[in-house]
């Protein structure tokens, strides 16, 4: 039985190595199989196929490449707000309706961005874009890059600090941004050719009510798989996630959110504590596909 990642980043958007690299890191990892999900943007996909193409041309073990992303959307219920993520797995990235509105959201982020430093600059916190890219100028700049930056410039000492002090959403210096709702997200994925997952659902502190009332709207919009193992979630809510899928006919899918430097603690392939996904898993979502395609 051979390993996978199916939650992966790269600096395509706030991961710290760049696509070639994130290759290379699960080739020596020995998975057989990633995906490359970038929030919001496909941008590192055909640098990784072609690093992949790179090694196995000189003879090198090289894990399959999955085109993916990671869209951040918003749930409304209940007279809330809560921010939710979608994978797109076998996504193709040229297709019209989703290029346009990856294009669209890259905009409208590039715009909160700017309105993030201008209100930073008002109260005398001097952050500049380039402290923000870090010299990778096509990158997507997430909340993650400016708490990066707060930090290099002494505003802050820990992450936690910038999203607290300066990042929460909707707050003094960080403006809402632009999103779309979940079952939205995963029309686009399909319209691109991809397969929707429901992205670490324990991660938002939804209650069990609240995750099984949010799967079963997604599952009518088309949702395919749920994202069962990841590095947070516990034995235990691993196990319910997967009685989930059941009720709901959804395939599991797992992956470690790996990031590089920016989690430390979390490899790619193996995530926290030793957590591993099996390639069986990938195996019944590529028959799945095939059979779905007839």
């Amino acid at each position: 039985m051979g390993y996978i990642d199916l939650h992966v980043h790269s600096n395509a958007s706030d991961g710290t190595m760049t696509p070639e690299e994130v290759v290379d890191c699960a080739a020596k990892a020995g998975l057989s199989a990633i995906a490359l999900t970038d929030h919001d943007t496909t941008a590192g996909v055909s640098k990784a196929l072609a690093a992949e193409k790179k090694r196995r041309d000189a003879g090198l073990f090289a894990p399959a490449v999955i085109p993916g992303t990671e869209l951040s959307c918003s749930w409304f219920h209940d007279g809330k707000e809560t921010e939710i993520h979608i994978l797109g797995l076998f996504i193709e990235p040229e297709q019209k309706d989703f290029k346009a509105f990856l294009e669209d959201m890259i905009s409208a982020r590039e715009s909160r961005n700017s309105e993030i430093l201008r209100r930073l600059a008002a109260d005398g916190i001097l952050l500049s874009m380039e402290d923000l890219t870090e010299g990778i100028s096509d990158t997507v700049i997430t909340r993650a890059h400016f708490a990066s930056a707060l930090i290099k410039r002494g505003y802050v000492s820990t992450v936690e600090q910038a999203f607290k002090r300066y990042l929460a959403s909707g707050g003094k210096y960080c403006p809402l941004k632009k999103t779309v709702e979940p079952k939205d997200a995963v029309s686009l994925i399909l319209k691109a050719g991809g397969f929707p997952v429901f992205a670490h659902p324990m991660r938002y502190h939804l209650s069990w009510r609240e995750i099984e009332a949010l799967t079963a709207e997604l599952s009518g919009a088309g949702l395919q798989g749920m994202e069962v193992y990841y590095s947070s979630h516990t034995a235990e809510q691993s196990r319910r996630l997967r009685s989930l899928c059941r009720l709901f006919h959804l395939l599991p899918t797992g992956g470690s959110d790996f990031h590089g430097a920016k989690k430390p603690d979390i490899h790619i392939g193996t995530g926290y504590g030793g957590m591993r996904v099996s390639d069986l898993l990938l195996k019944d979502i590529i028959e799945f596909r095939a059979n779905s395609s007839r």
